[in-house]
């Protein structure tokens, strides 16, 4: 059962109450570099990103954002750190949402300025808390950076905005130590109805990351906790948003695009499975049918344990079989296989 939160909207894009949990990233680029900006976001488009954020450090990213969302198609976030300033800019210039800590932008005057542009656009506002900005008071209070230092000083943002009248909010409480992630967003949501952004921050490089935010954005989708993620990696964010996607269709809540099951190869294997399931999956990921598609190294894992998937291939010494829901439709020679796959997805109605 999903835990209720309240409904906010970025651009067009609903988060929390019953809209689907959306994936989004954030960009590398420098903001104020149109081309390279737009071209970053097109791509997260076409791995299936929800909502894109960037960073703005200056005037001039500000002002970029009225071209870069003339050109792109997903909600544009504007990532504030310490100047009020650029977060009146990016409001101005059109962002769809600002993400901001309210207790690093200045005096209650200056985040004041910040809330009232944004309820004068109905521009929602992410209060992001992570072990880094933690209340010093809050610190001291529950002994240092924990799961209630990190909640409480979640609390005490959203107090300070929703004193200036407004409460058109989502909240990311964020730490790298997954298990501080779980139970502070556990306790958060047991405590508020705003809805929640997740991600363990700072996890590492792909592989890393992957494991880590796996479980810990993975165990609170289970709770029924969380409205949005970002799976945070070292590198390429369209590899963000391809993890995220995994995440979301691993526990049934995206059904979108290809779902690529393999068997892990064993001795049975006679035939080059590793690479046969790299090529198939550079294949499949433009594809935009929603299947499951199985790649098994033996006829003894083929139709069988895989009779669940729409279409797929069970191998064998120097061919293999084209099966689709556990029956056999023909054999195929091993160097013909992935096209003959490829064949048959392409005529299957979704």
């Amino acid at each position: 059962m999903r835990s209720h939160t309240k409904q906010i909207h970025v651009g067009r894009v609903a988060v929390g109450g019953d809209a689907p949990i959306t994936v989004q990233s954030m960009t590398n680029t420098d903001t104020k570099d149109v081309k390279a900006t737009v071209a970053q976001i097109l791509a997260l488009e076409e791995a299936g990103c929800d909502l894109s954020r960037s960073a703005v450090n200056s005037l001039e990213d500000a002002k970029a954002i009225v071209a870069i969302k003339e050109q792109t198609h997903i909600p544009f976030i504007a990532d504030i750190q310490f100047d009020y300033r650029l977060a009146l800019y990016a409001v101005e210039y059109g962002c769809d949402c600002l993400r901001i800590n309210p207790g690093n932008i200045g005096d209650e005057d200056r985040v004041e300025q910040v809330v009232r542009a944004c309820k004068a656009k109905n521009i929602p506002i992410r209060i992001g808390v992570n072990s880094g900005s933690v209340h010093q008071q809050m610190i001291e209070k529950y002994h240092g950076v924990n799961v209630e230092s990190l909640v409480y000083s979640a609390l005490e943002e959203i107090r300070l905005v929703e004193r200036f009248g407004y409460d058109q909010m989502k909240v990311s409480i964020k730490s790298s130590d997954v298990q501080t992630m779980v139970e502070a967003n556990e306790l958060f949501s047991s405590l508020s109805d705003y809805p929640l952004h997740l991600g363990v921050t700072e996890a590492g490089p792909l592989f890393t990351s992957s494991v880590k935010s796996s479980i810990g954005i993975g165990s609170l989708l289970l709770r029924g906790i969380g409205d949005t993620i970002r799976v945070s990696i070292t590198g390429n964010p369209v590899d963000e948003v391809r993890v995220g996607n995994e995440i979301l269709k691993s526990l049934g809540l995206r059904q979108s695009g290809i779902d690529l099951v393999s068997c892990p190869t064993c001795a049975r294997t006679k035939v080059d499975l590793v690479g046969l399931v790299s090529r198939a999956e550079k294949e499949m990921t433009h594809l935009h049918k929603n299947l499951r598609i199985a790649i098994m190294g033996c006829p003894v894992n083929g139709p069988g344990e895989a009779k669940e998937a729409d279409l797929g291939i069970a191998c064998s010494k120097g061919s293999g079989v084209i099966f689709k829901k556990g029956k056999v439709l023909r054999q195929v020679p091993e160097e013909q296989l992935l096209d003959a796959l490829l064949q048959e997805i392409e005529k299957t109605e979704n």
